[in-house]
């Protein structure tokens, strides 16, 4: 179980739910080419392969994520970004 509740700094490698393999996160508020108006979470590649084709990418949101196995690098400039990103999306969903 997910006990970070905040966004995960890009590098952060985990599980997803009913998955065997690891995914490390890529970015933030990706849309799937089926459903351009439906954001996920995150975006990420495999573990430890990294991005090879965006065929080889996963959108999933932060729910999907059964363990955090390594977190990416957090500082002042990772922690200013997640606050003003989870802004960013509060106004999205308010506008929806």
């Amino acid at each position: 179980m997910v006990s970070y509740e905040k966004v995960l700094p890009i590098g952060s490698v985990v599980l997803l739910k009913g998955a065997n393999k690891r995914v490390m996160i890529l970015g933030y508020q990706r849309n799937a080419a089926a459903d351009p108006n439906r954001y996920y979470d995150y975006c990420g590649c495999p573990y430890p392969e990294g991005y090879t084709s965006p065929e080889r990418t996963a959108i999933f949101d932060h729910d999907q994520i059964d363990r955090i196995i390594s977190m990416g690098l957090q500082n002042v400039d990772q922690i200013v970004f997640a606050e003003q990103l989870l802004e960013a999306i509060d106004k999205m969903k308010g506008q929806a």
